[in-house]
This record gives structure tokens, sequence and C-alpha cells, in this order.
């Protein structure tokens, strides 16, 4: 695995992470946001009209002007039920007026394969729809002191009634930041994905606190399981990209101990008040999740992993809530969760494991090879690829990868998947006048392979 040049895509995080932008003004004015969100009302496909636009409406028709801004005074820091409102306006509005018209589509490209990727209906078969939320989330830029984060489907539903979730990213990663974008494999295929079916998260975390106390490390399977969400977004993050979303968390990382004046390091301690686990274990468990990835280089690519994360394991200052616990243990538990939570059969899925939904193949690298060479030489479009099935988390493989190996400028390469990303987004069908909520529901099954469909 060619990794020659982390540094340069770690340096890439560190100035997208000290990049300050926050994005558009808030829309404080109630009457003027009103009628913003009427005017992008035509912007937005069928789908989310129905969807998102109007239960929105309806639930601001109800608080009224004096209610909005109760809303906003109670919530000062954006955290809550405010952060949530105006979040909600942002990713109609930035759709609607054109905000970042190129990125902003790239993104909502992404996330919607993401999304599809494990709801559609040519990958689910046997498994009945989701719950809660079974069409994309749709996206917004602001918040950069939040970093990526996104409001889950439960949430928006349960609070606006609308049926989709929204994913954020700092205004700053529509320039730059390349590894950031592997990390939405966390956000859209971990966290929306665990929350659009109900008892999901809560079934995992009970595996992985029981498989870990069977193997003698119930105190592990404490701390896993108390952060559930986290861990499991990780390794859905990775069954939905690839390796390269393994790697990619482990630069982005570093990269942000950079830029707030750390040690460019991956964290050996995780405080008990942290709903993450502690990044070292992180960087654990993405490496032995990609060991359970069906592709001939699994192996390989998660030696890499792991072998990154040791270069950070400092033993004497490995402390879990607290507890300090020996690397073995650590790793041993990292590999276990890793396991459990690929394989481990779901009620909430039907009997169906996460990695069985999901997984990333040899016909996957093979497409991710053909878009790296796409990226690096500049020539070409996907014009004809996309009806070949190169979908984005595809693209965003090979520009992860393409980047660290060096075979060109990280910012060329940047640049070149977010313009090819947008071209994928004008020829989804999700966002046309027809209601389809998912590429993948528009897939035939033919009868013989042609010659035409093998050329």
């Amino acid at each position: 695995m060619d990794l020659r040049n982390l540094p340069a895509c770690i340096q890439d995080i560190v100035l997208a992470a000290q990049d300050t932008d926050p994005g558009p003004p808030e829309p404080l004015d109630y009457n003027q946001l009103r009628g913003r969100l009427e005017a992008a009302r035509v912007t937005l496909p069928p789908l989310y009209r129905e969807a998102v636009l109007v239960p929105f409406l309806v639930i601001l028709d109800q608080l009224g002007p004096q209610g909005y801004s109760d809303v906003l005074l109670r919530d000062p820091n954006r955290e809550r039920e405010a952060g949530l409102l105006l979040d909600a306006a942002h990713t109609i509005l930035q759709n609607g007026e054109n905000y970042l018209l190129v990125a902003t589509d790239a993104f909502e490209e992404v996330v919607s394969d993401l999304y599809d990727g494990f709801l559609s209906a040519e990958d689910r078969r046997g498994v009945k729809p989701p719950d809660l939320g079974v069409i994309p989330p749709l996206v917004k830029w602001g918040n950069p002191d939040f970093g990526p984060y996104t409001w889950p489907v439960d949430v928006t539903n349960a609070v606006l009634e609308m049926d989709a979730g929204i994913v954020n990213l700092p205004p700053a990663h529509a320039r730059a930041g390349l590894l950031a974008w592997a990390a939405l494999g966390h956000e859209v295929g971990g966290h929306d994905i665990l929350h659009a079916d109900v008892g999901l998260p809560e079934e995992l975390a009970n595996a992985v606190h029981d498989r870990l106390a069977a193997e003698g490390l119930p105190a592990l399977g404490n701390y896993w399981s108390e952060r559930i969400d986290e861990t499991a977004s990780d390794v859905l993050g990775i069954l939905n990209m690839g390796p390269a979303a393994g790697i990619g968390l482990i630069g982005y990382f570093r990269g942000l101990s950079l830029a707030f004046g750390g040690p460019g390091k991956l964290r050996n301690r995780g405080p008990s008040a942290d709903p993450h686990p502690a990044d070292i274990l992180r960087g654990f468990l993405a490496g032995y999740t990609v060991s359970r990835l069906r592709f001939d280089q699994a192996g390989a690519w998660s030696q890499a992993i792991l072998a990154e994360t040791e270069k950070d394991l400092v033993p004497a200052e490995l402390v879990l809530a607290g507890q300090k616990v020996s690397p073995d243990d650590a790793r041993k538990s990292a590999r276990l969760v890793a396991d459990t939570i690929v394989m481990h059969k779901l009620e909430a899925l039907e009997g169906h494991a996460l990695g069985s939904i999901q997984n990333w193949r040899n016909r996957d690298e093979l497409k991710v090879e053909d878009m790296r060479r796409l990226l690096v030489t500049g020539v070409g479009t996907l014009s004809e690829r996309v009806t070949e099935g190169i979908y984005a988390a595809h693209l965003v493989a090979a520009g992860v990868t393409a980047a660290l190996a060096g075979e060109a400028d990280v910012k060329r390469i940047f640049d070149r998947m977010i313009r090819l990303l947008k071209q994928m987004h004008d020829q989804n069908p999700s966002w046309g006048p027809l209601f389809i909520r998912h590429r993948g529901d528009v897939t035939p099954h033919f009868f013989y392979p042609y010659p035409s469909r093998m050329t």
C-alpha cells in the first residue's frame, strides 16, 4: 500500500481545519426566511419537497415569528433545537440559492450514494425498508467549529417531522481537506443508517458487550458498547467506502491534532465523557474492519492501517475512561468489536449482518483504479462510466488513495474529484422530476449479457 504522500494529505487537513469561514449567515428574520423557503421550493426534487420542505414549513407556521425567536434564544450555542432548526433551513436555502453550487452538488452526490448503497432495492434484498428515513439526507455547509456532523433522521423526524436527515461539512471542505470527504462514510453510512432502523444501535451495543464479556474483557465491553454509535459508524463507513475510509480516518485525526496545536498523533486517552472511542482504538478498529472486507488486498490494507496506528501508540498513556489498558487488550477488543459489528446477525435487519448487506469487493477496487486514472490524468468525463456502476464512493476512495500515493498534487486531485462528483449528481435520477428514492432502484435486470453491454 502506497502511503508516501500521507504527510501532504495531513497538511491539507490542517489547512482546511484552520479555515474559519462560517458559511452563510443565519436566517434570523422569520418573514424573510419564510419567503426565501417558498422561492427555493421549485429547486428541490419532488421527493424532497414532500419529505423535507412541506413538513418544515408546517413547523415554521406553527412557531410563528415569536416562537421562532424563542427557539433561537433558548439555544445560543446552536447545539440543540436552534441548531437543528437553522440547519434545516440552511439545507433548503443553500440548495435553492446555489450556495457553493458545484461543491454542494458534489457533497449531496456522495451522501446520496452512501445512503443508497445500504438502502437501495438492489442491495437490500431480504431486509424490510428502514423504519424511518428511506431517502438520503440533505447537505449543508457551516459551523466550522463543529466539523463534520449529522442530524440523523430519527431526530429530524421527531422534532421537525422531516423524513430525511441533515449532514454538515465546514465550508472550507468545499476547497480543501480531501481526507474529510472519506469521513462522510462515518456520518452517512454510519450515523444515518444506524438511526434509520429502530433498535439497531441498542442491538449492536448488546452484541458487542456480550462478545467482549465472553472473551474476558467485560470492562472494555462496557467502554465500546457505551460508544456504539460512533464505533459502529466507523465500521459502516468502511463497509461503504472501503479501506480509504480507514486510512482517511487516521490522517484526518492527525491533521486535526496539528491544526489545534497538538502533536499530530492519534490520542491514546479516551475520557469517560467522550462519546467517541479513543483515536488509537479507532485506528485499530479500522484496521481490523478492513481485514473483513471481501477483496483480495484486504489483508495488505489492514496491515498498513494497523502499522500506521501502531506508530502513535504510547502504552504508558493508553487510558480509557480513567482505566489503564494494555495494548494487547486494546488490540484484541478492537478485533472482536470489528468482527461482531460486521458479522453479527441482527433482528432489526431480519437476521442479516451489516457486512452481508454492504461490503467492499474486488469489483469496487477495479472501479477505484479506473477512477484514479481519470483523476490523475484529468482527461475524460463520467458520462459513459456512470452507466457502468461507478458511484460517488468509488470516486472519493480513488481521490483519497491517489492523493496518498502522491500520483498528483492533492489540490489538483481534490478539484478534479469535486467536478466529477458534480457531473454524477447532474445525472442522478433521484434529483430529477420523478419520485425515485435511490439511484439503485432504477436498475434493470437483464436476461442475458448481450455483447453490447459487455463492451
